[in-house]
């Protein structure tokens, strides 16, 4: 099996969970942006996930219209997981 950073398993796991994050986020992003849903379950769940990955974050600042804030809100997250998981993962991977 290949992984990314080569022969270190704990640096892939790593990387992967980092872009598995950043992922749910930008989906929720898009289903925000594109204006879903949100009594249909998936939708829902995804806005779940994408709240609790991101929590931490939300009010940092406050801006107008909504769609701004939730770009900051979620996507500034999503960045950060990229970025700090991937070189964390490098570290790792020596």
């Amino acid at each position: 099996m290949s992984t990314r950073h080569g022969a270190n398993p704990a640096a892939t796991v790593i990387t992967a969970a980092a872009d598995l994050a950043a992922l749910v986020i930008g989906v929720w992003i898009l289903m925000y942006l594109l204006d879903a849903d949100r009594t249909n379950g998936f939708v829902d769940f995804v806005h779940d996930c994408a709240y609790w990955l991101t929590g931490w974050a939300h009010g940092l600042a406050s801006v107008e219209p909504d769609w701004w804030q939730v770009l900051l809100d979620y996507g500034a997250v999503a960045l950060a997981y990229l970025i700090l998981g991937h070189l964390l993962a490098r570290t790792v991977g020596g």
